[in-house]
């Protein structure tokens, strides 16, 4: 008898728990013998993304081998280069440098976000990012060299964009500069965003402490205007105006990774997958889209995912959960999350904690420190490869929130 196989490409958030969703379902079913659970990524780790800003970038990417061979899961070391959305056979290509084909009766598809670069002249030879560890890490080799330099611009870094990642490196940034370069040397951290004010997404009272912690830890900012280039000495921006700065960091805009194209169907503007209630492509059968490739309503009053490992960790559960209940007739799971919450480093201020869609503050310095080192140093990390235990917690309804 041949086996059915579900196809999951990626081990980010939403990647390593579809996996494990998907095994507890099989297991619940009893058909371990005649399902397969697949995995594809270039390697069998869990990139903490949401802790590169960070100074200490160990333990950044946890092994997860034991984890899923804990539940069953097979793992193949590679990408996944076609969907095969047509004919469910999956191209592979492995590290290795060899092709072959995977066939599949369900595909998820977790292969995340990256940063959108736009053609704004010497982005790519100048700006640095910390979308993914390697480039953290290049991130971080470079600020370790500005010690040897003697340049005024050495102890200034410009970054690029005032969302959660932008803000939270910026507010890194001091620390580390004087790390780097000593605790009386010049510095300065400039954060730049076109709109008319930092932080303005985040709502009036919590973009309004977002501002002053930035104004008390000494951080320039520079809304209303855009980066018009880039080069070896700093960066130009759209009123003329130019800071000389040894660092740009890039941290403006996401885009879903380019296989969601692959699947029919709409769109939206970052590229991510319109998904249907259970998570599954309405135009391509057996296909299921989770993480940051796919937008789903996170309730049922016009609110919907967004690109982040809150919504991940639940959207795997979710996606890997009902591709493995549609092979063995198990109760397909809705896609719910109503209780949406942030929580913003904000470097030696400490971090504010908001609650709802309309960011309500509930914990600012220390007490939202505390709760932000929870969340990074604890809850996002993969389990221990405890089959009894990773099951207890992989159900399609488990959320962890403060």
């Amino acid at each position: 008898m041949n086996k059915q196989t579900i196809l999951i490409a990626g081990t980010g958030f939403a990647g390593v728990w579809a996996a494990l969703s998907a095994a507890r379902a099989v297991s619940l079913a009893g058909r371990e013998d005649d399902i397969e659970i697949v995995v594809v990524s270039p390697s069998p780790t869990l990139v903490i993304r949401p802790r590169l800003y960070e100074a200490v970038l160990e333990n950044m990417n946890p092994d997860i081998s034991a984890l899923l061979a804990a539940v069953g899961a097979r793992f193949v070391p590679g990408i996944v280069s076609d969907i095969g959305a047509d004919d469910r056979a999956a191209t592979i290509t492995r590290n290795d440098g060899t092709v072959e084909t995977i066939c599949w009766d369900r595909f998820v598809l977790a292969t995340g976000s990256r940063l959108a670069t736009p053609p704004v002249p010497g982005i790519e030879e100048y700006a640095f990012n910390v979308d993914q560890l390697h480039a953290a890490q290049r991130l971080d080799a470079h600020l370790r060299l500005l010690a040897a330099r003697t340049d005024e611009a050495r102890g200034t870094v410009v970054v690029v964009g005032g969302g959660f990642t932008g803000l939270e490196g910026a507010a890194e940034m001091p620390e580390r500069l004087r790390e780097v370069l000593g605790a009386d040397a010049a510095i300065r951290v400039v954060i730049v965003d076109p709109a008319e004010q930092i932080a303005a997404e985040m709502g009036a009272d919590a973009a309004e402490i977002v501002r002053d912690a930035l104004d008390e830890m000494g951080i320039e900012q520079r809304p209303g205007v855009r980066v018009t280039a880039v080069d070896a000495a700093g960066v130009t921006l759209s009123d003329g105006s130019r800071i000389e700065a040894a660092t740009v960091v890039w941290s403006a805009g996401m885009r879903a990774h380019p296989l969601a194209a692959q699947v029919p169907g709409e769109h939206d503007a970052t590229g991510r997958v319109l998904g249907d209630a259970f998570l599954r492509a309405p135009e391509a059968p057996g296909v299921f889209v989770t993480g940051d490739t796919v937008k789903a309503a996170t309730d049922d009053i016009g609110n919907f995912t967004v690109m982040s490992c809150q919504h991940a960790l639940s959207l795997g559960r979710v996606a890997g959960h009902n591709a493995a209940a549609e092979l063995v007739d198990l109760p397909l799971h809705p896609y719910s999350q109503p209780k949406y919450v942030t929580c913003l480093d904000l470097g030696a201020w400490g971090a504010l904690y908001t609650e709802g869609w309309d960011r309500q503050v509930h914990l600012t310095r220390e007490e939202g420190k505390k709760l932000k080192q929870e969340i990074n140093g604890v809850w996002i990390y993969p389990p221990a490869p405890d089959r009894e235990a990773v099951f207890a917690v992989s159900n399609p309804d488990f959320v962890i929130v403060p």
